[in-house]
């Protein structure tokens, strides 16, 4: 979908079908609300699901194993992606996702593009106009077709803006340059393909949040985005808290059974497979006795442990 030119797009939920003309840089919220409906939240202005503050700290920390388990039992087979260079590796990336999508430079449509951004009062060049609508949580993530040489999406100049705006970082299937400065910027988390010293040449941003393609996965604005070592998972805010809870809560059994192993009060086979209703008793007595450990509320755990196959 190219929404920088007056090209029609067709969108279809639920068996219906409508054409809405597609004449601006970036996504309208109703073209958002189209492929994001499952969510019945708040959106941002712009449309974008806007999945609580809350949510996404605790999404921080979990792991991608957990969440990508519970996609890959929702249908979500591709919502991950490796093979990444990582700026600040130990500092997990987490937040709401603002995409932007770039296209090998060709001068009619490169032209339209410019003019356009002029009749909207867009400032500087284009792969600066996606950090101006960056909010504190949003997560840069941009397709940059793979391009590393002449396809530095960010230096540092532009990263201290990122960095000012959403206290996040970024993820490029592209490349970045000014390695080191971007490295000083205290807590900011980037995932790149790799590192160069020249500038951005004869590349176009063709759209703001637009589904858009990150080697594997797809990747919707206001999707949460998780990024740790392994590599990065998008998250549809529909699922988002059922995910985290859930997650929370595999991470609670493990914690618990990590430690019953190291103890030797039970072998790896009673832990590994379905727990009887003493081992699960004593899970229970160890939630109680370790409030601190227990990030959910206590009726959502109490849900979880409903809904749970033990």
């Amino acid at each position: 979908m190219r929404l920088t030119l007056k090209i029609t797009a067709l969108f279809s939920i639920a068996g219906m079908s409508y054409q809405a003309q597609a004449q601006q840089i970036q996504a309208t919220p109703e073209q958002i609300k189209v492929y994001s409906s499952e969510w019945t939240g708040p959106r941002d202005p712009d449309g974008r699901p806007k999945v609580s503050d809350d949510l996404i700290r605790r999404l921080a920390n979990i792991s991608i194993e957990e969440a990508w388990g519970y996609l890959k039992n929702k249908g979500y087979n591709n919502q991950f992606e490796a093979g990444w260079k990582i700026i600040n590796p130990k500092k997990a990336l987490a937040g709401r996702v603002v995409t932007a999508q770039y296209m090998p430079a060709r001068p009619d449509v490169d032209n339209k593009i410019k003019e356009k951004g002029k009749v909207e009062n867009r400032k500087g060049s284009s792969n600066s106009w996606p950090i101006d609508v960056l909010k504190t949580g949003d997560v840069y993530v941009a397709d940059g077709f793979g391009k590393i040489i002449d396809g530095t999406l960010i230096g540092d100049n532009l990263g201290n803006s990122i960095y000012a705006k959403s206290k996040t970082g970024v993820v490029f299937d592209g490349g970045i340059r000014d390695l080191e400065g971007l490295e000083a910027i205290d807590g900011f988390v980037g995932f790149v393909r790799g590192f160069d010293p020249s500038y951005i040449k004869d590349m176009m941003m063709t759209c703001i949040n637009c589904p858009i393609r990150i080697g594997r996965a797809t990747a919707l604005p206001g999707d949460l985005i998780l990024g740790k070592e392994e590599g990065v998972i998008f998250i549809p805010a529909h699922l988002a808290e059922n995910l985290i809870i859930t997650s929370e809560f595999v991470g609670l059994r493990d914690q618990f059974g990590h430690q019953r192993l190291r103890e030797g009060k039970y072998t790896p086979g009673e832990i590994d497979q379905a727990w009887t209703e003493a081992i699960k008793a004593d899970f229970m007595q160890w939630i109680k006795d370790n409030p601190g450990k227990v990030p959910m509320s206590k009726e959502q755990l109490d849900q979880i442990m409903k809904e749970r196959n033990w």
